[in-house]
């Protein structure tokens, strides 16, 4: 008998041994150390992994549970995963291998493909544990690439090895560097040996992902990262733009003119050090130039502004292809925006030029750690003191910041010449931000919640977005007291940041893609598409569907109302860079706008409101050389920006359609613009010497 009960718990104990029989533990820290998550990671001996994925940052995240089953070489056969995404849209994935066949689901999504060699199937919202599968699975293989599911090939660099430590034990980990899954590489961190596993992910300036206890090496990792980075990003920087050395001229442009709205006849732009120094008509200057455009009687339009980005180290070319060359940044980690500044202006970074706006925020569960995290007026005044003394023209004020100093620290940001903007603060209406000084406010559903919170809501949580969703479907646009809120934004000189094309995500069912990016999302990488083709909010029929849209379409509706008004719109995307700010003007004219008023407030307004109207924003002697030449005619039709030949900025040139096959984007614009380079010497210049030679770029 007892030796039947001892092997019975010997068993037992196998037996729970099996269950788990290595578990690994992720700490996911923000800004400044701050705990947001953890990822734990339960393996069975028979290889079956069971991963807890939970993260959550600004009063949102995604929670996950997923189950993952591999053959032999590593690859996945069978596929769970449940959960939540960020906004609270239902998870519900799966994928299996059988019978030479591979299944997958991703709620509206289903599709198959027979499954005759190994390949990686790549989830719509898996967790990082992934990124292990495919680490693993590429030492098994031997090579450097993996064939993905739906489609598509991962391929994976070594960039680095460091020596880290924890509690008197080392090991070596190597930096990886993995492309072929979206519009950017991405930067891994793994351990070495046989089965190499994810020890660390780092989003530079936000988050780290990192195996509990070794955190103190995150400092040293991120250095080493920056640096990898920063090799393959000035590589681009140089070879995607052409330097516009000394003079150039860009011939027969018919040059829209963002104070008149109108179309001007063809003139000839001179350009030297990425200024504007004469517009002549066309033909009647013929001074000699070292670069010839000729924009061959296309419409030019000064570069475009995106008035709401939080622009990150890969984006730049995103926003530039699509013709943004003034990015405003609404918020950011300090230390990554000056480093972000200095590389653009050293050529280092390809980007749009930046304003920077300060990020404050008070301190609560929710806060979201960008910028500076205040407690007090005298914090307050610290941190404007800091943004001022670093050229920052404006303030954003969000959503945890205590309102009982709220006025106090809008006086003072205006008193150091900055403009205020932002959230209105949990607790508050919008009206109370107009009585507090702000010069602006974000979002649609930041301004329409003055309708709609109660003195208890918190809008810290997601019922800022799904109180506006669920309720702006019944709001009377017409009543006094929407009216009157829009005199009240009139009377107070308020301009708004309304980000409509963001918030289509609040009526996206899944399986649609949204309205600002049907036109683009099949030119996009496919896992791009994919996540594009997901719902975000949790709209669990029809009639729920049809409410979202509803409360959507008053939200279009309020932004022209508002514009008719008087009311200054500017146009921000805080969204997919570049591409957003398209379908962001093309839900402006929607609202009620010709297409050549929604061009205005990209380029005009945008000027004004960041504070550089005096350079940028109209195509005029004196300004800054920021041009678009565009095919068709988006004065008539907004859609037609995006077809750009050229975007000339910041004293370069470069060709949307080669940007966006660097980074697996098919091209929009069918027609290539010629440049025609002279080579002649300064002496000869002067006294109008004789042209050298030439070459061409498409």
């Amino acid at each position: 008998m007892k030796i039947k009960t001892l092997s019975l718990l010997t068993m037992l104990a196998f037996a729970q041994q099996a269950l788990a029989a290595e578990q690994l533990k992720y700490t996911i820290l923000v800004d400044n150390g701050v705990k947001a998550g953890e990822q734990i990671v339960d393996i069975k001996d028979n290889g079956e992994t069971s991963v807890r994925f939970i993260f959550k940052d600004n009063g949102r995240g995604p929670e996950i549970n997923e189950t993952i089953k591999l053959n032999k070489d590593g690859f996945i056969t069978d596929y769970q995963a449940k959960g939540a995404t960020t906004f609270g849209s239902v998870v519900s994935e799966s994928f299996k291998v059988e019978g030479g066949t591979a299944r997958w689901s991703t709620g509206k999504e289903q599709g198959s493909a027979k499954y005759s060699q190994n390949a990686l199937y790549l989830p719509v919202d898996g967790t990082p544990q992934l990124a292990t599968v495919a680490i693993a699975a590429m030492a098994k293989s031997g090579k450097n690439s993996l064939p993905l599911l739906p489609s598509g090939t991962l391929q994976q660099q070594v960039a680095g090895e460091l020596i880290v430590e924890n509690a008197g034990e080392k090991q070596q980990v190597q930096l990886l560097v993995q492309t072929g899954v979206g519009f950017e590489p991405n930067f891994v961190w793994a351990t070495k040996g046989e089965t190499p596993r994810l020890f660390a992910s780092i989003a530079p300036g936000y988050l780290t992902l990192i195996e509990e206890g070794w955190q103190g090496n995150a400092d040293a990792m991120l250095a080493m990262q920056l640096k990898a980075e920063t090799t393959l990003l000035e590589k681009m920087a140089t070879e995607l733009p052409k330097e516009l050395h000394g003079l150039t001229v860009v011939r027969n442009a018919r040059i829209f003119d963002s104070v008149t709205l109108q179309v001007g006849a063809p003139s000839d732009i001179y350009l030297l050090r990425g200024k504007i120094t004469t517009v002549v008509p066309a033909g009647s200057l013929q001074s000699p130039v070292q670069h010839e455009i000729d924009a061959a009687n296309r419409i030019v339009v000064p570069g475009l502004f995106d008035m709401h980005g939080h622009i990150s180290r890969w984006e730049g070319p995103l926003h530039l292809a699509a013709g943004v060359t003034t990015l405003r940044d609404m918020g950011n980690d300090n230390a990554n925006m000056q480093l972000m500044i200095d590389e653009i202006a050293n050529d280092q970074l390809l980007a749009p030029t930046i304003v920077p706006t300060g990020f404050l925020e008070g301190e609560s569960p929710y806060s979201s750690r960008s910028g500076f995290v205040v407690k007090d007026l005298a914090g307050a005044k610290q941190a404007i003191d800091w943004y001022a003394a670093h050229g920052y023209p404006q303030l954003k004020i969000y959503n945890s910041f205590p309102k009982s100093i709220l006025k106090d620290t809008v006086a003072y940001a205006h008193s150091r010449g900055m403009r205020v903007s932002g959230h209105v603060p949990a607790f508050l209406k919008a009206e109370d931000v107009v009585a507090a000084g702000f010069d602006e406010i974000q979002h649609i559903n930041q301004l329409l919640l003055n309708f709609l919170v109660k003195p208890d809501t918190d809008t810290r949580t997601l019922e800022r977005f799904y109180l506006p969703a669920k309720q702006v479907a019944d709001l009377d646009l017409q009543s006094k007291k929407v009216q009157d809120f829009i005199k009240l934004l009139k009377d107070n000189n308020l301009s708004v940041d309304p980000t409509l094309a963001t918030f289509d995500f609040l009526k996206k069912v899944d399986g649609s893609v949204g309205e600002p990016w049907r036109a683009i999302v099949k030119n996009l990488p496919p896992d791009v598409q994919r996540r594009y083709a997901r719902a975000e909010l949790d709209i669990p029929d029809d009639a729920t569907a049809q409410r979202y849209a509803k409360s959507y379409a008053k939200m279009v509706e309020f932004v022209g109302m508002m514009y008719k008004a008087g009311i200054p719109v500017v146009a921000g995307t805080d969204e997919l860079a570049g591409f957003t700010l398209q379908g962001e003007l093309e839900l402006l004219v929607k609202a009620g706008l010709t297409p050549a008023q929604a061009l205005q407030v990209a380029t005009l307004n945008g000027a004004k409101f960041s504070k550089v109207a005096q350079s940028k924003g109209q195509i005029k002697p004196g300004f800054d050389a920021d041009l678009l030449l565009v095919d068709g005619d988006p004065t008539k039709n907004i859609a037609d920006i995006r077809q750009l030949a050229l975007v000339v900025t910041q004293g370069k040139a470069m060709v949307p359609s080669q940007i966006y096959q660097r980074i697996g984007v098919q091209p929009f614009a069918k027609t290539t613009v010629t440049i025609r380079d002279f080579a002649e010497p300064a002496s000869k210049a002067a006294s109008g010497g004789a042209r050298t030679g030439h070459r061409h770029m498409h």
